[in-house]
């Protein structure tokens, strides 16, 4: 699903990124590596990898760790026009490759990630990988624990599935597995929402909880904190507090969102540095 390189003066045009054809289950797609230090594995949430993406994985990347920043829809670099947005959403949704509606069950591109997790773990080395799913990709750190090298999973305001509020976009026997491994290795997911996210909601979150216990540690910033310049794609299709490290991150000291994103990068670095 990956289309060109930037043709917008807002676009990223991604220069401090390698980009790297990878091949893992008889799939190849684009990856976009830069830096060094130990792995983690940046996914970009709707409507693909966006210049605010793309800065919180610089963000990470500066941090003193690897990134690794698959192309999995959208227009590389693309600054989120509203149209341009629906229509990759849209082409999404249908796709084989994701689960956007029912729960119980995880998109198939979840297993391609986790081939993407031990490869980076083996050109990195170190502790672990870690992963950092956003909204439509929001789930996938989560499935991706079934994969050993994962250590630091975050959940960016996960969406899936859409049309059940209160549902996880994940089998019941993999959630059980994911369970099992973050008790027996004393592993922890960390997840993020705002108040008021009409995609991400208290109900999914709840429902985390009820099948994570301790081992899920969510935040939920105050919707006022969202940042409410967004590109088009947000305010006008999205039309909420929803992407707490991205376009609705306000980038100044003392905000909740810059808290929270340093906090994510403390903790990506406390379990694999």
């Amino acid at each position: 699903m990956q289309q060109s390189l930037p043709q917008d003066s807002r676009d990223d045009d991604l220069a401090d990124f390698t980009p790297r054809p990878i091949t893992l289950n008889g799939v190849t797609r684009t990856v976009y590596v830069s830096g060094t230090g130990p792995a983690v594995i940046v996914m970009a949430e709707m409507p693909g990898i966006s210049p605010d993406v793309a800065r919180f994985a610089r963000w990470v990347r500066d941090s003193g760790l690897r990134v690794y920043l698959p192309a999995l829809f959208g227009r590389d670099g693309a600054y989120p026009e509203a149209e341009a947005g629906i229509q990759v959403f849209r082409r999404a949704c249908v796709s084989a490759e994701f689960r956007a509606f029912g729960a119980g069950t995880s998109s198939p591109v979840a297993v391609w990630l986790r081939a993407l997790a031990a490869f980076a773990h083996n050109e990195c080395g170190g502790q672990g990988v870690g992963a950092v799913g956003m909204c439509f990709t929001g789930n996938f750190a989560l499935t991706m624990m079934l994969e050993p090298a994962m250590l630091a999973p975050v959940l960016c305001q996960p969406s899936l599935p859409l049309d059940e509020p209160g549902g996880l976009e994940i089998s019941p026997g993999e959630l059980a597995a994911v369970r099992e491994r973050l008790d027996r290795e004393d592993l922890v997911v960390r997840a993020y929402r705002f108040e008021g996210d009409r995609f991400c909601t208290e109900q999914r979150f709840a429902a985390y909880a009820a099948a994570l216990g301790p081992r899920f540690e969510s935040r939920v910033l105050p919707a006022e904190a969202a940042n409410p310049d967004s590109p088009p794609f947000f305010s006008q299709i999205i039309g909420c507090p929803h992407s707490v490290v991205t376009a609705h991150l306000v980038d100044a000291a003392g905000e909740p969102t810059v808290a929270a994103r340093d906090e994510i990068i403390t903790f990506l670095l406390e379990q694999l540095a």
